[in-house]
């Protein structure tokens, strides 16, 4: 039998103290609240045994609110104050966010630049929105296990950006809960079945949610977790499945567009209750304000399929990125509840050419693996060898002269990382440095997403090109960006935290990666005249301070004007658009110039060794 540890009194390590932590799965229709008791990972039931929460928020005048199926029941009744699906709403822009809104029965208004839901209760955020239903989940988790939470791990789609994750975490802080990491979605699954099943190999995770789709492709080897490639689409759902199917009711029973949005909530609730009842029946009889038909199964996967069908152009770009084909993938994952759709799980199996994996509950296995995880992050298991390597969807990089980006963190990076690069001045005499913090795939700033500008002030005062600044991008285990600028000689220092207002559109993503293939060949020869046009601009800038500064003492009338020709030559070629004729005038430049730096460089020696031997030297 084991020996207790013995300490001194009044130091016991409480050997036997197990710290409370949960795993979260923050959904776009449900959410859940999952912990491991007893070594046994299981999701937490309320007080009815319902494990699953809606993701439903209803505001009541006075500033109370309901959560959950209480909230659910407002649906119909009181749509402006009862709100669904907010997970598509956060980190988003008032643009994004009305776009988004267009399908939903909101009312937005803008306060202080950021999207708010005008309700009953008064304004209320994304943020404030989610933030309710984490307490509703704390709450929940804190009478199950009888003490406070140490921590949680709450769950993000692989394709939340910096802005989506921020607001995710703002909401648990407000929420009162300590975020010990934000983990993608699947690599949560991952955890959930890698550690069950203890497997090796290649895995592809589809997950398919109620408004998000991820597709990763994972190598789990020995308890290491490493996301290969990750691609998916932040606006694609089940509540897609249910605004078509609603859609064909309302062509049925000849329900006018306009008169459409009052009973939105009723139609999407049928559609719902319909798509669930086809992934066991063949048919499924709908009654709506006097019409009366059915549903059948078929009917059902010809409204589905074109939304199936986007999900594959992922996977096939994440298999792609991960340089692998089908047949490498050992085993496919389902996640998230719309797996459960038949035809979903055949396409599936079409694409990959093996049956997918479903022996975990869909709509549990992402809570399932966030909870294991932060079991460990608590501190419960310290031997464990687990280790997580997600990955960053897109580039990120720094706006550098001529409009171009250069990437220092480059897309499907595992994460966390921290890539640092130096950079130098452009002109004599800079004592400042402005930063503009990039996202994206392509070659110039305007092609590219802007998350954010800071500036390094205070430089000494040098030649062009003298100064070194090294720039150091982190990505923390959240994915969260922050920026460091340092010059390496004085030590001057700034740096910034990436926040940015609001999030990426719908489909920013995909449309910036396809952007990114569609214009690789043009991209490569537009930063190629870039960069030689700044060249040029060095070049000129130099040589004019040179001959302001001397040449009328080393160059005769000829060679001043000879060099003078040569110059407007490559003024005017940079005004053009071929990187070689740019290329080719400044090395005829350089050579019409020789003579001169010779010179200038006898007469820097000459004047260095007045009034010394050279025995000195």
């Amino acid at each position: 039998m084991a020996l207790l540890q013995i300490s001194e009194p009044g130091l016991s390590c409480a050997p036997h103290q197990h710290r409370l932590a949960a795993g979260i799965d923050l959904g776009t229709t449900h959410s859940l609240v999952a912990c491991v008791r007893s070594g046994v990972c299981e999701t937490l039931p309320d007080e009815q045994g319902r494990h699953l929460l809606p993701s439903v928020v209803h505001y009541q005048t006075g500033g109370g609110c309901q959560v959950g199926y209480e909230a659910q029941i407002f649906a119909d009744a009181d749509p402006l104050n009862t709100i669904a699906s907010v997970k598509r709403l956060m980190g988003r822009g008032l643009a994004d966010v009305k776009a988004i809104g267009s399908r939903l029965p909101y009312d937005f208004v803008e306060e202080s630049g950021m999207p708010r839901l005008k309700t009953a209760a008064g304004l209320k955020s994304p943020v404030q929105t989610s933030a309710r239903i984490l307490w509703e989940l704390k709450t929940r988790a804190e009478q199950s296990l009888g003490g406070d939470l140490t921590g949680v791990v709450i769950t993000v789609p692989a394709y939340f950006d910096d802005a989506q994750r921020q607001s995710t975490k703002d909401a648990a802080t407000l929420a009162g809960l300590k975020v010990l990491r934000l983990l993608s979605e699947p690599t949560a699954a991952a955890i959930a079945y890698g550690l069950d099943k203890q497997a090796k190999g290649i895995y592809a995770i589809y997950d398919l949610g109620g408004g998000t789709f991820d597709i990763s492709i994972l190598r789990l080897q020995r308890g290491v977790f490493e996301v290969l490639a990750t691609a998916g689409d932040s606006a694609l759902g089940g509540d897609d499945f249910d605004r078509e199917i609603a859609h064909w009711i309302m062509q049925q029973a000849e329900i006018p567009e306009d008169a459409a949005h009052t009973r939105i909530r009723s139609i999407l609730t049928i559609a719902r209750q319909a798509k669930e009842k086809l992934t066991d029946q063949e048919s499924y009889p709908i009654e709506f304000e006097g019409w009366c038909g059915s549903l059948s199964r078929s009917q059902l996967e010809q409204l589905l399929k074109p939304l199936i069908q986007k999900t594959l152009p992922a996977c096939r770009r994440a298999l792609r990125d991960a340089g692998l084909n089908n047949q490498d993938i050992q085993e496919v994952v389902m996640v998230g509840g719309s797996t459960r759709v038949p035809l979903v799980r055949k396409m599936v199996e079409d694409f990959f050419q093996r049956p997918p994996h479903v022996d975990i509950d869909p709509d549990k296995v992402v809570a399932i693996g966030a909870a294991i995880q932060a079991d460990i992050l608590a501190g419960n298991k310290p031997d464990s060898e687990m280790l997580l390597l997600d990955v960053t969807p897109l580039s990120l990089g720094l706006e550098t002269m001529g409009g171009l980006v250069e990437k220092i963190i480059p897309r499907n990076t595992p994460i966390p990382t921290a890539k640092a690069q130096d950079f130098t001045t452009f002109k004599d005499g800079q004592t400042a440095m402005a930063l503009h913090i990039l996202q994206g795939e392509r070659e110039l700033v305007t092609d590219c997403r802007s998350l954010a500008r800071f500036e390094l002030r205070g430089l000494p005062p040098m030649v062009a090109g003298a100064a070194r600044i090294r720039v150091t991008f982190q990505i923390d285990a959240d994915g969260l960006l922050s920026v460091t600028a340092q010059e390496q000689a004085s030590g001057i220092k700034s740096e910034i935290v990436v926040k940015p207002s609001y999030g990426l559109s719908d489909n920013d993503i995909e449309q910036m990666l396809r952007d990114a293939l569609d214009h690789a060949n043009d991209d490569v020869e537009t930063r190629n005249l870039r960069e030689q046009q700044v060249e040029a601009d060095r070049v000129i800038n130099a040589l004019r301070a040179a001959l302001k500064a001397d040449g009328h003492k080393l160059l005769r009338k000829d060679e001043f004007n000879n060099i003078n020709a040569g110059l407007d030559k490559l003024l005017k070629t940079t005004r053009g658009k071929d990187a070689g004729a740019i290329a080719q005038a400044i090395e005829e430049l350089n050579k019409i110039t020789q003579t001169y730096a010779a010179r200038r460089m006898d007469a820097a020696i000459s004047q260095a060794m007045q009034g010394h031997r050279v025995d000195e030297f």
